[in-house]
């Protein structure tokens, strides 16, 4: 059994670390926030308002790297002691990108779309510093059965996903029925590659 001193509990080295820094989370999902907390990481939450239009000749990762990094723009006043962390998800399927669902028609012509077929989730996180950027990505690959439209009416009915990309969140009912086999993060898939997160600031905090 490992026993751990103050010297070598990697949560409170990387608190250590990170002292010197205020983390600002720039984002509204409550998944993200969730996640930070779970990883027992300080920060801030502000997120600030910008039109997420992406290039169309861009393709899977390179449109959510575009716009975690686009995001990332709208902080013209970075602080010295400031890590700003943006983030964005999208599934891709067919060689286009899926978002967020404009309304419920939308959401049901999502869902149906995934049902019976594999999609990937490509999340990216960009780290800002007033020196520095860097982004990193996931990919994971996730397999849906055949959904019936009572199934997809239903959730659409009790877990309203019009916040999430794909209009499904995997965490919930949806994924618990629906999903046959992933590979991959399971959490990239929520919207937070969070070992890539971890890893990335303990990178930035030790390197300073």
């Amino acid at each position: 059994m490992a026993i751990f001193g103050k010297n070598t509990n990697p949560t409170a080295m990387l608190k250590k670390n990170l002292a010197n820094f205020d983390i600002i989370l720039a984002s509204g999902s409550p998944r993200r926030h969730h996640f930070f907390k779970e990883l027992d990481i300080d920060f801030k939450i502000d997120v600030r308002e910008i039109k997420e239009v992406f290039p169309p000749h861009l393709k899977a990762q390179e449109i959510t790297n575009y716009l975690a990094q686009l995001k990332a723009s709208a902080f013209k006043d970075i602080k010295e002691s400031q890590i700003i962390i943006t983030s964005d998800t999208i599934v891709w399927k067919d060689n286009r990108a899926i978002g967020k669902p404009k309304d419920r028609q939308d959401a049901v012509k999502m869902l149906q779309d995934l049902s019976g077929d594999t999609h990937r989730v490509f999340t990216s996180v960009c780290f800002s510093t007033i020196n520095s950027q860097k982004t990193v990505y996931d990919c994971t690959k996730v397999q849906f059965k055949e959904l019936t439209n009572d199934e997809i009416e239903y959730y659409l009915e009790t877990c309203k996903p019009y916040d999430k990309a794909g209009s499904y969140g995997i965490q919930e009912w949806l994924g618990y029925v629906g999903i046959e086999k992933i590979e991959g993060c399971f959490f990239n898939v929520m919207g937070l590659p969070t070992r890539l997160v971890y890893n990335t600031l303990l990178e930035i905090a030790t390197s300073k």
